[in-house]
């Protein structure tokens, strides 16, 4: 679970001037490491859970009227209003008041972001403490901070609701959306031949380089064109490779091996790669590729090229998962394609004017995307690009699990 950013701040916040944690014992050989047990639940809410001596608590305007003191704070974010001697009192935050924060900063906390909070907040609330007796909260600085701070917080509050709005998904909801996109639940097992787009050019030696800075320009010209009819031809030889090998593909000889030969005829210094995809999903290659997933099994696809080589398949069978087994992978999805709707519809609310003669030309920089939840497995990959001799990406998506909470 990713923290909250209003943890990460806290927990950042006057980090220069604490010391290094001690490192815990290292374990003895051949025994592994094993976390403490959890206590927490065992302590009782009224407990004091954090004691900070030389810190007054928050007293209450009746109380400051009377001189009277005060009961410790219950709220740790206002802790710090008293005016009495340091020395004279302690500040103590019971398990409800602690819980109460970090809830609220992260929600379901784990055990490791507690013990950072509790690491910070004693120094935060002592040095807020001591910025309130200098006056710090009075100034205009202050007020405009606060301002600003709010407004992060109550965005922070509207991407949570979305968030947990999106999460409520029906199982029905899920059956219906299964129902309706099968083709986004079949299983291929296919093999892959893969044939470079040219063959691999070795190294000039230097003095051949050496020997091309002494060319007139037009033994240069003459050069560039020898190199590109050399190019040129290996590249018509690939071709007619690849098209050789279909032929053989289709006439039921290995892929394996015929994968094989196409590396060496194109002189790759590298393992040819794996020939079987065994669960490759419609997703899982590039849209110039799917006409593949038509083929019966045994039948072999045409030579289909692209700047990065050609390509040969060969559809070996075909499945489907189970309702249960995509149930969560169509559950990351809806939620993923609610939130992004419903974040885009907040986002087109609004325009933006900017003055040019104050932020300059192009006026400001462009807006942050929302936060979104990480690229989830089953999700389009990239096709190649670029002139990489390289197979195109084919992956079996993964059962995805929900997104993960701020």
């Amino acid at each position: 679970m990713r923290k909250s950013w209003l943890l990460c701040v806290l927990l950042g916040t006057l980090a220069w001037g604490q010391a290094a944690p001690s490192a815990p014992p290292p374990a003895q050989p051949g025994q592994a490491p094993t976390a403490p047990a959890d206590t927490s639940a065992s302590v009782p809410a009224s407990a004091a859970v954090l004691t900070i001596e030389g810190v007054c608590p928050a007293q209450s305007k009746a109380a400051a009227a009377k001189g009277t003191a005060a009961k410790p704070a219950t709220d740790g974010a206002k802790t710090g209003d008293a005016k009495a001697a340091s020395g004279d009192c302690k500040t103590v935050i019971t398990k409800a008041e602690f819980e109460k924060l970090v809830s609220a900063l992260a929600p379901n906390p784990t055990a490791q972001q507690k013990k950072q909070l509790a690491g910070v907040l004693p120094r935060v609330i002592a040095m807020s403490t001591e910025a309130k007796k200098e006056g710090l909260d009075k100034t205009p600085q202050y007020d405009e901070t606060v301002k600003f701070v709010k407004m992060q917080v109550l965005t922070n509050e509207l991407q949570r609701k979305i968030q947990k709005q999106a999460e409520d998904i029906k199982p029905e909801e899920i059956e219906q959306y299964y129902k309706e996109h099968p083709e986004m639940f079949e299983q291929y097992n296919v093999d892959r031949i893969f044939v470079p787009r040219t063959k691999q050019v070795e190294a000039e030696a230097k003095e051949d380089d050496e020997k091309d800075e002494k060319l007139t320009d037009e033994q240069k010209k003459a050069k560039e064109a020898a190199d590109k009819a050399k190019s040129d031809e290996a590249e018509q030889a690939m071709t007619k490779l690849a098209s050789d090998l279909h032929t053989r593909a289709a006439a039921g000889e290995d892929m394996a091996k015929l994968q094989k030969e196409a590396f060496d005829a194109a002189g790759m210094k590298i393992e040819s790669p794996t020939v079987n995809l065994p669960n490759v999903r419609r997703t899982g290659l590039p849209p110039a590729h799917a006409a593949i997933f038509d083929l019966k099994p045994g039948q072999v696809s045409e030579v289909i090229s692209d700047s990065g080589g050609h390509y040969i398949y060969k559809m070996n069978s075909k499945t489907e998962m189970t309702l249960d087994q995509a149930k969560n992978e169509i559950h990351g999805k809806m939620q993923n394609d609610r939130m992004r709707e419903k974040m885009e519809k907040v986002n087109n609310s609004f325009k933006v004017e900017t003055n040019e003669a104050y932020f300059g030309p192009g006026g400001v920089g462009p807006m942050p995307p929302p936060r979104m939840p990480r690229p989830r497995p089953g999700m389009p990959p990239a096709g190649p690009t670029g002139q990489q001799q390289g197979p195109p990406p084919a992956q079996a998506p993964a059962q995805a699990a929900p997104p993960q909470k701020d």
